[in-house]
């Protein structure tokens, strides 16, 4: 595969590697921040084929709408905030009509504009601070996916400070868009897998179901549990690995919008099965936000869905989620 002219496609085009084991094909790269693989049965050569063009198609989509992308979509829109308008095409208008939906649908626990929070929480930083109460009022007066400006092909940030960070849906709408390339190439089987937000097509060799470990977060590193799916999607929202102390307080990386504090509420970690990986994502990243009482039952008010939530002592999971658990 050649690609050039971007340090994304660049660094997508050094990083891809195939592998084939066992009637399984495997393409990987790395883009958006983490690993992303796809694993094909079978080792036709039309499999390369498809293979580059996902490969291709993801770089492209971290371009348009990753906000570590300084001539990104997302950071023209960013950097007009207060000032202009910015143009989008119609998939990008499809894709903030999605956000309109999750935004209603979540209660506001999911917010796209929530990146001027998420910089003041900057658990990343080497002296790690805890914010003021006014500080993170202020910068919750610039959140607020319902204050966006739209019109039919141009979008605006009102207050110049909002900010638009799609971290929190795209991967896991890139994932479903990736599984819906192969199956419109009529592959026998995939699992598209992009730094844990999974979702499958068809079958492996040989067998009924994918399987799927489930990461115990309090034992990184290791499964907990194996779930069995098919034509499914398996997401997982945590903050085991990626939290820093400020004395006495742990600090997490998911934020709640609606107070803007990191989530405390016990969650460790919640896993989501469900009919596309951008639901299983928004439910798994919700619930770990809304915590058990009201995370669980929101899971199971979704058709297809079911799901479990880890806490620091024990584990709770919907009534159906047995029925894919398989150890």
């Amino acid at each position: 595969m050649v690609l050039n002219a971007h340090p994304v496609l660049d660094r997508v085009s050094r990083t891809t590697t195939w592998e084939t084991r066992e009637g399984i094909t495997t393409l990987a790269f790395q883009a958006m921040g983490t690993r992303c693989a796809v694993r094909f049965s079978g080792d036709d050569r039309d499999i390369r084929s498809l293979g580059e063009r996902i490969a291709v198609w993801t770089a492209g989509f971290e371009m348009r709408y990753s906000r570590y992308q300084p001539d990104s979509l997302v950071s023209r829109i960013n950097a007009n905030a207060g000032i202009s308008w910015t143009e989008i095409d119609a998939e990008t208008e499809r894709l903030f009509s999605l956000c309109d939906q999750l935004v209603f649908f979540t209660r506001m626990a999911f917010d796209p504009t929530a990146l001027p929070l998420i910089r003041l929480w900057d658990w990343k930083a080497l002296d790690l601070r805890v914010p003021t109460d006014p500080e993170v009022n202020q910068a919750r007066s610039l959140v607020g996916w319902r204050k966006l400006e739209r019109r039919n092909g141009a979008v605006r940030l009102p207050i110049a400070g909002m900010e638009i960070d799609l971290g929190g849906i795209g991967k896991e709408y890139a994932v479903d868009c990736v599984a819906q390339m192969v199956a419109e190439a009529k592959v026998p089987g995939a699992i598209v897998d992009f730094g844990q937000d999974v979702r499958v097509v068809g079958l492996p060799p040989g067998k009924p179901f994918w399987h799927i470990g489930l990461e115990d977060p309090l034992k990184p590193g290791s499964c907990w549990c194996g779930v069995a799916v098919k034509d499914a999607a398996v997401a997982t929202s945590g903050d085991y690995q990626r939290s820093r102390m400020s004395g006495t307080r742990r600090i997490g990386h998911i934020i709640d919008p609606r107070t803007g504090y990191p989530v405390d509420n016990g969650c460790r970690a919640v896993s989501v099965i469900a009919p596309s990986c951008t639901l299983a994502g928004i439910l798994s990243t919700t619930a770990f936000v809304l915590g058990p009482r009201d995370g669980l039952p929101l899971i199971q008010s979704q058709p297809g869905a079911a799901g479990v939530i880890s806490t620091d002592t024990s584990r709770v999971h919907t009534r159906n989620f047995h029925e894919f658990c398989v150890t």
